[in-house]
């Protein structure tokens, strides 16, 4: 299992969905469990809370517990480690964090031409605010300059997984 983790605009679905393709795996896009009340705050520009984003972090984690055995692909912004603990923890397969990291200008002018996704490009500072960054030397951590082209960042981490 891999988790595609990351700040808006940091190309977690288009990595993630890329990577499930060619392994062959199941992609989940977290944004799709994203309840209405988020939705609404998120396209306003105003943060979502711990309190907002537990329930939806529970919908992904029931999401995949099913297909973690057959392989899956999430892209979640994950931004805590708690959130990560919710997501990955107690389930019975090895499972890897890729972390799109990407330059504050680079995400701001994703977001800005970005057209059709709910979310505003406002919440991209709370969202930088709270990130935690996954421990790079922690087992199963791989962080990634997301601003690279995709085919490249693809390669490289299909590359990676085949090689453990």
């Amino acid at each position: 299992m891999l988790l595609v983790m990351g700040v808006s605009g940091a190309g977690k679905s288009s990595v993630g969905g890329r990577i499930a393709e060619r392994l062959g795996y199941r992609f989940i896009e977290g944004d799709d469990f994203h309840p209405e009340s988020n939705r609404e705050k998120l396209s306003k520009g105003i943060p979502l809370t711990d309190l907002d984003r537990e329930p939806w972090l529970h919908l992904i984690r029931e999401a995949i517990e099913p297909m973690a055995s057959a392989g899956v692909v999430i892209a979640c912004s994950a931004l805590k480690e708690s959130y990560r603990k919710i997501l990955l923890d107690g389930l019975n397969v090895s499972s890897q964090i890729l972390y799109l990291r990407v330059q504050e200008s680079i995400l701001a002018q994703r977001l800005a031409s970005r057209q059709g996704h709910f979310a505003s490009p406002q919440i991209l500072e709370s969202q930088l605010g709270a990130l935690e960054e996954p421990d790079e030397r922690r087992p199963g951590v791989i962080a990634m300059d997301g601003s690279l082209e995709l085919e490249v960042i693809v390669q490289r981490i299909v590359l990676s997984l085949s090689e453990e």
